[in-house]
């Protein structure tokens, strides 16, 4: 499966980073059987951080578009949880997003189909999950999203 998730991403122009190293007191990773739980990963380029707070400074669209930028991070992740073979990557099991936004914003669901989107679109069926979308009044270092999430893989 490994050729068609790297050809998948090909064909939407992503390449995937490297895996980011913890921020703090923490492991990016942990596996557990056939699963792997990632820590939350935050919006980011290879330029720097995206910085907002929907509701206030930053659009929808936007939003979304940070959720993605997670959900890129997510399977970079992934893929070195299961030592660079993206083959041993079997389906997204959970997500866990919180969109720094404001009290009045409501559309946290809207932000993290960024992320649950771009899932879909690399793994088909095996991109769909469970999750949740929450609001935070703010996030680290003032980013705009953070996704967590749960992978099955193959042992």
């Amino acid at each position: 499966m490994t050729d068609a998730i790297e050809t998948r991403l090909a064909e939407l122009g992503v390449t995937l980073p490297e895996a980011a190293a913890p921020a703090a007191n923490y492991v990016p990773f942990v596996k557990l059987g056939t699963l792997v739980h990632v820590s939350g990963q935050v919006s980011q380029t290879a330029e720097g951080l995206v910085i907002g707070k929907l509701g206030a400074d930053m659009a929808l669209d936007d939003g979304a578009a940070a959720a993605k930028l997670c959900a890129i991070s997510l399977l970079a992740q992934a893929k070195a949880a299961c030592g660079g073979d993206l083959s041993r990557l079997k389906r997204v099991v959970k997500l866990t997003g919180f969109v720094n936004s404001t009290p009045d914003f409501t559309d946290q669901p809207k932000v993290i189909n960024g992320a649950s989107d771009f899932l879909v679109a690399v793994l088909g069926e095996a991109g769909r999950h469970a999750r949740s979308a929450v609001s935070a009044a703010s996030l680290p270092f003032g980013v705009a999203v953070e996704i967590e999430a749960i992978f099955e893989v193959e042992t």
